[in-house]
């Protein structure tokens, strides 16, 4: 029951899985995406979540972004900053969240879960662009993903270790 004046969060999430590398449970994705919006504040929110193969992210990439390799996670904003509404999309692959989960020895649904908030936060407004934003958004994963259980495998990772490996963010508009 609603408190009065309270607005209802209406948070719609859409998931679409055409993998066939890890398992997934589309309600665990859901109800892991709410709770980092009620964290963020957010409570009118429309998303679509694409759990892809590495060369389905890999043509996104190129696509896009111009860049030719797969990666882990895409972001795609359709909103504002300010509409009412938070709109997007993520990109992800969990070929990638599986082959990188075994390489650290951590648990493939983690690392899909990282890529699941990273590509969150970027919707939300975060960035990783600049040293002090990415400190702001690396902190704001730990905390997340440690509420979650989850291991944060950003820190036993060098990413200039990994196949071409960049957390990427771009917004739809820019694109078309």
């Amino acid at each position: 029951m609603a408190l009065p004046g309270a607005v209802d969060p209406q948070i719609e999430v859409e998931v679409s899985d055409t993998q066939g590398h890890l398992a997934i449970d589309p309600q665990a994705v859901t109800a892991l995406l709410r709770r980092v919006l009620e964290g963020e504040g957010v409570d009118r929110a429309s998303l679509s979540i694409a759990l892809v193969d590495d060369t389905t992210i890999h043509a996104v990439n190129r696509r896009h972004l111009a860049h030719d390799w797969p990666t882990d996670v895409i972001s795609f904003r359709f909103s504002e900053p300010g509409d009412p509404i938070l709109s997007g999309e993520l990109v992800v692959s969990a070929e990638h969240a599986v082959m990188l989960a075994r390489r650290v020895g951590t648990d493939p649904w983690a690392e899909l879960a990282l890529y699941l908030v990273h590509g969150l936060l970027h919707l939300c407004g975060y960035d990783d662009l600049a040293a002090p934003d990415v400190d702001a958004m690396r902190r704001r994963e730990g905390e997340i993903l440690a509420r979650e259980g989850l291991t944060n495998t950003f820190p036993l990772v060098d990413l200039t270790e990994a196949v071409e490996g960049e957390r990427e963010s771009v917004r739809w508009s820019d694109r078309i």
